[in-house]
């Protein structure tokens, strides 16, 4: 690790000299200082071409079979079709389109290292640990299956195939409301319309609060000719959706009397709105419009038993229903109605949900491009050491770079729902550990690296996987703080220390960090230890003495006159260096009124201790320090000094 821009490596020209005092070599310090990482980030490429409306046209088979050659060396990258599509350019053929694919189809891309565009994206994975569980539900898995193959069926108008299919899906999942509707619907479509009406009462008892069930459920009765009963259905189906057309108008249709809720237009309309559903993508409730004529040529298809017994009907058979994450099902009214879970919990315990790298259950689990999920902290914490999956090694610099980590949550309801006494303990131990790293006495994060200063600005640069993990930790329990102390070959680091508290991180593509931070309080170590690769130390914060009388006045005339020759000797430096200070710590602070405001007194004394052109081990005592009087006459002996050698 180390500090960037650090104040305490500024320097004095050679010609200060140095008798007794250790001071910096200028030329030494002024490298340290520049040569910080500074690195660029990628904002964006060349502006986006604009493109024409019209179709490129290849006039001539030559232009054709040019046009046909350079598009397939395009799509696999080659630089060889830079050449043909030169080539066709000078017939003026080439349009602005045919240039998008030499960039792999993305304007204002840049050049990758083996090719002209940028490479194309990580495919998605199947979600290893969910796939896996799948195995521990065969029911509603093959279930699952099989409804999809009978939606496909009955799109293609295979309609007794389709009802094959959902009669073992119901067999396998009977308590799947979903299943009933839809195979309410395949039945009403066979005229099979008891057999329709015994299904879309179990669905409406699974899912007492679904429209669709209801509708088709009044539906069946309707054609039944139960016209009373269907009526009731129909004004239940209004009262879960009130602006549903189609259950008002069929309201209205079951009984004329009740008042009308459609304009004329509407009504006029009406017979061009029947139809229930879209396509099996959409949610419940859409509508989908289709002219007169082909409303009144569908509604002849129920058959003569429906003329008969409900001659004024035009219902359209519907398409079947597809999952709804949109609509969010209410809790049943009757407790005996609810769905019983089919789930074999012999099979199924918290090791089918286990973190594979600290082998505890997932906590606020996140599925890499790979297919591999783990917990976040602990993706997070393998990601400081390598860039590649733990389980695969497929590469996720994608992951570390962006920083953006979406839950998988589907994951986490399993675990909310099926082991809820184990996700209680997991989040005790998680909380347990926020609130012992939140402890700024006790096992403090200390980073070993230079000398800080209270209310002076340090800025470092992070590349360190420990330390990554410990800057981490302090923004995630919300301190934002640790120790910073310089190291000692004998015990460690030294002593005395200084806390930092976080201003600001800067996050680069391959993991570093420029952590912005400045000094707040004075410490001295107790005990020290590690965590996690990092330092630690039990600490207790230090002050200074507070003086009155005879020895405040004394304090006060020591404090002006060090004040005033500190500002004489900073206004004494070479414009080139003063600029440097100045931009590295800004304006020395303004003189207190009181010098004992502060416990840990002045800022300007800080300031000056931070750039005067002291080596680390002559700076530590004046951190120790806790009598303000002797540190501004430390302060005053070394500007004395310097004075004299500059003289």
């Amino acid at each position: 690790m180390d500090s960037l821009e650090t104040g305490q490596m500024l320097s004095l020209p050679a010609e200060l000299g140095s008798n007794n005092l250790v001071l910096m070599d200028p030329a030494a310090s002024a490298a340290r200082v520049n040569t910080g990482p500074h690195p660029e980030v990628a904002t964006g490429g060349a502006a986006p071409h604009p493109t024409q409306k019209q179709t490129p046209r290849a006039s001539t088979p030559e232009c054709k079979v040019l046009l046909s050659q350079a598009d397939a060396l395009a799509s696999r990258g080659l630089r060889e079709a830079f050449e043909v599509y030169r080539q066709f350019s000078k017939r003026r053929q080439l349009e602005v389109e045919q240039l998008e694919q030499l960039m792999g189809g993305h304007t204002g891309g840049h050049e990758g290292p083996g090719g002209l565009g940028p490479q194309s994206p990580t495919p998605l994975r199947v979600n290893v640990v969910l796939s896996g569980l799948l195995g521990k539900f065969p029911g509603p898995a093959r279930a699952s299956q099989l409804r999809h193959e009978g939606n496909r069926l009955y799109r293609e108008r295979q309609v007794e195939a389709a009802l094959i299919k959902y009669n073992e899906a119901v067999r396998l999942a009977p308590n799947d409301h979903l299943l009933y509707s839809n195979r309410s619907q395949i039945y009403f479509t066979l005229e099979s319309h008891e057999d329709a009406l015994h299904d879309a009462e179990i669905a409406c008892k699974l899912r007492p609060t679904g429209f669709k069930p209801h509708f088709r459920k009044a539906q069946a009765l309707a054609t039944l000719g139960k016209v009373e009963e269907a009526l009731k259905e129909f004004l239940y189906c209004v009262s879960l959706d009130g602006k549903n057309k189609k259950a008002r108008f069929e309201a209205q249709r079951e009984n004329p009397a009740l008042p009308h809720c459609f304009s004329q237009e509407e009504a006029a309309a009406r017979p061009a709105q029947v139809k229930v559903n879209g396509p099996q993508d959409q949610e419940e409730g859409e509508e989908e419009k289709r002219d007169a004529a082909s409303a009144e040529g569908d509604s002849t298809k129920t058959g003569k038993c429906q003329k008969k017994k409900r001659k004024h009907c035009q219902i359209e058979p519907q398409s079947l229903d597809m999952p709804n994450k949109a609509s969010k099902q209410g809790p049943p009214t009757d407790e005996g109605a609810k769905p019983a879970l089919n789930i074999p919990f012999a099979s199924f315990d918290a090791s089918d949900l286990e973190c594979s790298v600290c082998m505890r259950l997932f906590y606020e689990p996140v599925t890499t491009p790979c297919g591999h999920t783990f917990c976040l902290k602990c993706l997070e914490r393998c990601l400081d050491h390598n860039t590649k999956c733990p389980l695969c090694k497929d590469g996720l610099l994608q992951c570390l770079a962006s920083r953006k980590y979406s839950k998988t949550v589907i994951m986490e309801e399993l675990i909310a729902k099926f082991l809820p006494e184990e996700l209680n303990e997991r989040r005790r131990l998680y909380e347990e550990e926020m609130e012992e790293l939140s402890n700024l006495n006790k096992n403090v994060p200390i980073f070993v690296c230079t000398m800080a200063y209270p209310t002076v600005p340090c800025p470092l640069h992070i590349f360190e996987p420990c330390y990554r993990l410990m800057i981490r930790r302090c923004i995630e329990t919300g301190t934002r703080q640790f120790g910073m102390c310089l190291g000692d070959p004998v015990k460690g680091f030294a002593e005395y220390g200084c806390i930092l508290e976080i201003r600001n991180v800067q996050f680069f593509a391959d993991g570093r960090s420029v952590v912005d931070s400045i000094g707040k309080r004075r410490f001295k170590v107790l005990h020290q230890g590690q965590r996690d690769g990092y330092n630690t130390a039990d600490i207790e914060y230090i002050e200074d003495q507070k003086v009155q009388g005879e020895d405040y006045a004394e304090l006060m005339t020591l404090h002006n006159c060090v004040y005033e020759q500190a500002s004489l000797w900073f206004h004494s430096l070479k414009s080139s260096l003063k600029n440097r200070i100045l931009h590295h710590f800004g304006p020395m602070p303004e003189k207190d009124t009181d010098p004992q405001i502060n416990p840990n007194g002045p800022a300007w004394c800080w300031w000056i201790l931070a750039v005067l052109p002291l080596e680390s081990r002559a700076q530590l005592p004046f951190l120790a320090m806790r009598s303000l009087k002797d540190r501004l006459n430390g302060i005053r002996r070394v500007l004395a000094f310097i004075s004299r050698t500059q003289n």
